[in-house]
């Protein structure tokens, strides 16, 4: 009798940034068949407003991948052109929210990739809040979409723990290669037919991981020194920790980079400033935070000794909400 050979599995993949590229390389690495790619339209960037592409999208050209760049998720254009690819499973990585018709279509359905413990924080920023919030542990998870946002039947999860001094690009490169880990592993298990969802238990304890805009990154520095410290790591490098300076009638705001936070007892006003030689701090409830590299609006960032070579603040300065 003549032996049948099972055909691989094809697989469209769905990303955008370079967490997703990393994902997207392990698969066809561990030698996966990608049917194509589905990524963000070109967008105008720089000074120029020149048209630039994903980092997903410049991988798959150079790997020679089709894509597709849909400015709508329904556009029957897309949904034609999706359909025939014929995919047995779809990878979501670092994507959008996908509609029904899309997230349905798959033989073998379609599966995420989130950076969180899920059902703890579901939403868009997950690596962030996690430092934020000054957890020890987080991790990868992969589950099959449904109909709302990261709350499909979890596949599989894998744990990792958050150091000390962990910032958000530190981690962020922790997890994408986790990350890639906990695809191929998911892709094996659906390959063989071995997968075993749960389903996600919702709760009142359950911490989020929404979106991060301006008016949920300003410092708050009522807050206790290490708090703070978790939440300048945990927006470093990108949308980056924000405050202000108030020296007299002149009003900066700045971004903080690098800081270190120093418990003790003190008698200063919370907020107010400190600038001795090459140190800048910055009075908190229960101790000071030392800056050590910020970022004053419209200017590059600079270390706290160079800056005040040519930046003169006074330890009339106070720092904070205006």
């Amino acid at each position: 009798m003549q032996k049948i050979e099972k055909k691989p599995m094809r697989i469209v993949f769905m990303g955008t940034p370079e967490f997703a590229v990393t994902i997207l390389d392990r698969i066809l690495q561990a030698g996966h068949e990608v049917a194509g790619v589905v990524t963000a339209a070109d967008k105008p960037a720089g000074r120029g407003r020149k048209l630039r592409s994903s980092a997903v999208k410049t991988y798959a050209e150079k790997a020679g991948l089709p894509i597709l760049q849909p400015l709508k998720l329904k556009d029957p254009q897309f949904l034609e052109a999706l359909a025939a690819w014929k995919a047995d499973v779809q990878v979501v990585v670092a994507f959008r929210m996908l509609p029904a018709v899309v997230w349905q279509m798959p033989t073998q359905g379609t599966f995420n990739l989130h950076a969180s413990l899920l059902p703890q924080y579901r939403g868009a920023a997950p690596i962030q809040w996690a430092i934020i919030n000054g957890e020890q542990q987080t991790g990868v998870t992969t589950f099959f979409i449904d109909e709302k946002i990261d709350t499909g039947a979890i596949i599989l999860k894998k744990e990792t723990d958050i150091d000390p001094k962990e910032t958000a690009a530190s981690l962020h490169d922790k997890l994408m290669h986790l990350g890639a880990k906990a695809v191929i592993e998911t892709l094996e298990k659906i390959e063989q037919g071995k997968v075993e969802t749960s389903i996600q238990k919702n709760a009142s304890h359950l911490k989020e991981a929404p979106k991060l805009f301006k008016n949920n990154t300003k410092i708050n520095w009522n807050l206790q020194a290490k708090q703070i410290d978790c939440f300048i790591r945990g927006l470093y490098p990108y949308p980056t920790a924000w405050s202000q300076l108030k020296d007299g009638e002149r009003l900066t705001e700045f971004k903080v980079h690098e800081a270190g936070y120093f418990q003790s007892t003190h008698q200063q006003p919370v907020g107010s400033l400190q600038v001795e030689k090459d140190k800048l701090r910055v009075f908190v409830p229960d101790g000071y935070m030392e800056l050590y590299k910020i970022q004053l609006s419209g200017k590059k960032a600079m270390y706290i000794k160079d800056l005040l070579n040519g930046y003169k603040l006074s330890n009339k300065t106070l720092v904070g909400d205006f």
